[in-house]
């Protein structure tokens, strides 16, 4: 996976926001597509060997659950091998990067199987060295998510992942679902920034609406993760905080703007300006009718609409020379009509 730094790499955040439905996931991976993404994302979990038993067990009475217990629940909102074939077959043909979140190692192996271009570690791996690792030894991208943690924390999954890998992206994250306005911190990205200047920043963005990740550019974010579903009322805990296609879409059009908005450093007058400017700007006139000879006094001159003549600023270059022709009220007073 190659990162433009010079663009935005936007990432709709699937996850499990399919409700374990294959006709679903491929909805989602069309309308991605169509809203301007350039990567679907998605979490895979072998949820035996993620979670203790007991926790996996539990009795699960929640309104987002697909299952009695939270094994139940995590199991129905899983893709076999031959789905995800199906998943990533169709991105690759309608031209979108297909990658997923590993949560464990045999969903690392089971990623590695279908050969993903790159890995999203979670920020709640970003000291799991184990299985930072193994998919660090893979030699693909990874994006790291960096919520819940402190700056020591990331330096040191950094200084991990670089013993074997650095096509490293480091994403902002505040790991809580939505993110209030208040804890975005987007002056992190700055903090990524001096810290690690040859890595690319990104964000990966909780917040309930569109507007972090246009700031985020501004102070240096090119990465943009955001979750994303068909129907924020669906029945699933990440629906309720994520964009639904006229979102998304609007959030790629904002990032696409952006480098245009910023256009050149360069003050000038610009050929679309003249227009509006010849009819706004204002030139030195005569407020009466002046004889030839009339001597220039403060009182004989008007500042009016349009422009063309002499700019109001040469004002004092005019006052106390005299007329060389007669001039009627309205005229333009220019250099040639005075002496001197």
């Amino acid at each position: 996976m190659i990162i433009d730094v010079n663009k935005h790499y936007l990432i709709a955040e699937i996850g499990h926001n399919h409700q374990g439905k294959l006709e679903t996931a491929l909805k989602l991976i069309k309308e991605a597509k169509t809203s301007g993404a350039n990567a679907v994302k998605f979490q895979k979990r072998d949820n035996k060997s993620l979670y203790v038993k007991s926790f996996y067990n539990q009795f699960y009475d929640n309104p987002h659950s697909f299952g009695k217990t939270y094994g139940e629940h995590r199991e129905a909102l899983e893709f076999n091998k031959a789905e995800y074939k199906v998943l990533q077959s169709y991105a690759k043909e309608i031209g979108i990067d297909f990658f997923a979140t590993a949560f464990d190692l045999k969903s690392f192996e089971f990623l590695e199987d279908l050969n993903v271009p790159g890995y999203k570690i979670a920020s709640a791996d970003l000291l799991n060295f184990p299985l930072q690792n193994a998919i660090a030894k893979s030699n693909k991208t990874i994006f790291l998510s960096t919520g819940g943690a402190t700056l020591d924390d990331v330096k040191k999954a950094r200084d991990n992942i670089f013993k074997y890998n650095q096509k490293l992206i480091l994403l902002h994250c505040t790991a809580s679902y939505p993110a209030k306005i208040e804890d975005m911190n987007l002056n992190v990205i700055l903090t990524y920034k001096n810290e690690f200047p040859n890595l690319v920043i990104g964000l990966s963005d909780h917040e309930n609406g569109i507007d972090a990740a246009t700031t985020a550019y501004m102070l240096g974010a090119r990465v943009f993760e955001k979750h994303f579903t068909l129907d924020r009322s669906f029945k699933g805990s990440d629906h309720g905080f994520s964009l639904e296609p006229q979102g998304l879409s609007k959030l790629a059009r904002n990032l696409n703007r952006i480098p245009t908005l910023l256009g050149s450093s360069e003050k000038r007058i610009l050929d679309s300006e003249k227009k509006s400017l010849h009819k706004m700007l204002k030139s030195i006139v005569a407020s009466e009718d002046l004889k030839l000879g009339t001597k220039i006094e403060y009182k004989n001159i008007a500042f009016k609409s349009p422009g063309g003549g002499l700019s109001p600023h040469f004002f004092e270059d005019i006052i106390g020379k005299k007329t060389k022709k007669n001039l009627k009220e309205d005229d333009l007073i220019l250099f040639e009509d005075l002496e001197g």
